[in-house]
């Protein structure tokens, strides 16, 4: 299943105090229990302005149609291609 970067848009997002990133968290679950088990969150890295969300999903539409039921911004919606890390550094003796 393709794996999605999404970027959030939001005003001092990293201001968010603990129990309204809970309340977000709990609405978002709430309306991916009710979509399905095809689409997932992962995790998410707030910064100062952004949220960046990863989720496996079928489709691009899913996840816009997670944002709209949520009322969540979907600013940027990216497929993951592939995945690096410094072990793709090392040379293979294949």
């Amino acid at each position: 299943m393709p794996k999605y970067i999404i970027e959030r848009e939001i005003s001092n997002a990293g201001q968010l105090t603990a129990a309204e990133l809970q309340q977000i968290s709990q609405k978002s679950c709430s309306i991916l229990n009710d979509m399905g088990p095809q689409i997932q969150w992962v995790e998410s890295y707030v910064t100062n302005d952004k949220i960046y969300c990863i989720y496996i999903a079928p489709d691009e539409q899913s996840i816009k149609t997670h944002a709209e039921r949520g009322a969540f911004p979907a600013n940027s919606i990216a497929q993951v291609k592939t995945m690096i890390n410094p072990t793709t550094a090392e040379h293979s003796n294949g």
